[in-house]
C-alpha cells in the first residue's frame, strides 16, 4: 500500500478532482472534419487571388 491512506471522503474528493480535470474525449472524426474545412477554405482563398 501507499504511504498515505485516504478515507472514503478523501477518495471521493480525489475522484471528483480527476473527473473534473480530465481532458475531453478526443473525437477523431470531428477533428478531421475541422482540418478539412480549414484546408478547403485556404485552398479557395488561394484560387481567388
Amino acid at each position: 500500500m501507499g504511504k498515505y491512506q485516504l478515507d472514503s471522503k478523501g477518495q471521493m474528493a480525489v475522484a471528483k478532482y480527476h473527473e473534473k480535470h480530465k481532458p475531453a474525449n478526443f473525437d477523431k472524426k470531428q477533428q478531421l472534419e475541422k482540418i478539412r474545412a480549414e484546408y478547403l477554405k485556404k485552398k479557395q482563398q488561394q484560387t481567388d487571388k
